[in-house]
């Protein structure tokens, strides 16, 4: 199936390429704000009324504007272009962010006030995931290298929202929580607006044929071939939404503390991002679209094994051993996605993959509470994994046509010969190609 990474370009040589390092750098600078805002929001929010229901209600409106509408979003930057889109958006969505922290600041502020406030963020959040996708794409014309980059990208925001969270506990030792919200909206300004004034971004300017493909039959054939990755990506997000409940479950049903959920779920992040480390490192031989199914089969048959481990100890190693197949599931998720998208199209099919995974995590966690409370956890464990293997026997068989072409068959944005981030900057006329997917994370908070 695959074959020893020879001759294969490293993490190093995807760093080296023409102003990835500056881009890279400020899209993670704007989406660390992902990982402290939501719980830098929860906390300002449940000091700020006094009702943890209240809290749980903003935070829904604040995640469902920003998972739902996050394909209007991403088609707004393949429509216009990156800089137009994304730098308003940018600035409503931190101003939005200032003013919740403003209202939230002191006990006692209007719960309608801060749930409008709280969605109409949520509705604005900048698709940054995505959109640093796409100018991955545009760097790099070669397959090999585009899934290395992949595989870094997905890397470092798994790590974005394990330090997310942390720098939101350090920062409430020493100011209200609200400050949280400050600081995400400051993170999220300052990424985005370094992000769009990069060379590799601030020229690109969308082709003719993206808003042609919008009226045509593309259109409908592109949604039909993201039935695959986004059916696999939406189990993803229902096994890992469940895997996190029953995780608590199980710690809970043997008198264990919270703090050994987090060495838990720490395994899960830890096996994700050695599996998708490795994942970009492997010479494969089969197709995005055989690869898929067959991860989807691992995730699905270690969630279900985790179900019978006799301690924390085997759970952690079992919990380990399905994150290993989460990021190479979603990684080759994203890449098949970009494969089948239509031009013009690629950030916005990206943020349906994206938009899935995230509303199956909320979804997985509802549902995994229910079962909980009626039926053995081994068999909540067995479920949760019953769900990745239907999304795998849904999607082998299934063969969509490619509306657009497959990866690697268009230029980059610039094939000028420069080496690092003192090149000389793209050229600016139009390019023929649109931008390309977004990316994922196993925790409940969304990832735009």
């Amino acid at each position: 199936m695959s074959a020893p990474a020879q001759g294969r370009p490293s993490y190093a040589a995807v760093l080296r390429l023409p102003y990835a390092r500056r881009t890279f750098g400020a899209a993670l600078l704007g989406r660390l704000s992902y990982g402290t805002v939501a719980l830098s929001l929860m906390l300002a929010v449940t000091r700020a009324t006094g009702s943890y229901a209240v809290a749980g209600t903003i935070m829904a409106l604040f995640g469902a504007t920003s998972v739902f509408l996050s394909p209007v979003r991403a088609g707004l930057v393949d429509r216009h272009g990156p800089r137009p889109a994304l730098l308003p958006m940018a600035l409503l969505y931190a101003g939005l962010l200032g003013a919740l922290a403003a209202a939230a600041w002191r006990p006692g502020a209007p719960a309608f006030l801060l749930g409008v406030i709280a969605a109409a963020a949520g509705a604005v959040t900048p698709p940054l995931g995505p959109s640093m996708r796409a100018i991955w794409r545009r760097l790099t014309d070669e397959q090999a290298m585009l899934q290395r980059a992949y595989s870094l990208d997905g890397v470092a925001e798994e790590l974005l929202f394990v330090s997310g969270p942390l720098l939101v506990g350090v920062l409430v030792q020493i100011a209200p929580p609200a400050a949280g919200v400050v600081l995400s909206a400051l993170l999220v300004g300052v990424g985005t607006c370094a992000f769009v004034m990069s060379p590799a971004v601030r020229d690109v300017r969308p082709a003719a044929t993206v808003k042609a493909v919008a009226r045509s039959g593309a259109r409908l054939s592109g949604a039909r071939a993201l039935l695959t990755p986004v059916v696999v990506a939406g189990g993803v997000g229902l096994s890992l939404g469940a895997m996190d409940l029953l995780v608590l479950a199980f710690a809970a049903a043997r008198h264990h503390g919270d703090d050994v959920v987090a060495w838990v779920l720490a395994a899960l992040s830890a096996g994700s991002a050695v599996g998708g480390l490795l994942n970009g490192a492997v010479n494969w031989r089969t197709g995005a679209r055989v690869r898929l199914p067959l991860l989807a089969v691992g995730l699905g048959l270690a969630l279900a094994a985790a179900g019978l481990a006799p301690g924390v100890g085997a759970l952690t190693v079992a919990v380990a051993c399905a994150g290993f197949f989460v990021a190479p599931a979603l990684t080759t998720a994203y890449l098949l996605a970009d494969e089948v998208a239509p031009p013009g199209r690629r950030t916005q099919a990206g943020a349906w993959v994206n938009t899935a995974v995230n509303a199956g995590i909320s979804g997985g966690t509802a549902a995994a509470g229910v079962l909980a409370a009626r039926l053995p956890l081994g068999a909540c464990f067995a479920l949760a994994g019953g769900v990745m293997l239907l999304a795998a026997l849904a999607c082998a068989g299934r063969r969509p046509r490619t509306p657009g072409p497959s990866l690697g068959d268009e230029p980059p944005l610039s094939r000028e010969p420069a080496l690092g981030d003192d090149a000389p900057a793209p050229s600016t006329a139009p390019v023929s190609r649109p931008p390309t997917p977004a990316a994922h994370a196993p925790e409940p908070p969304t990832r735009p």
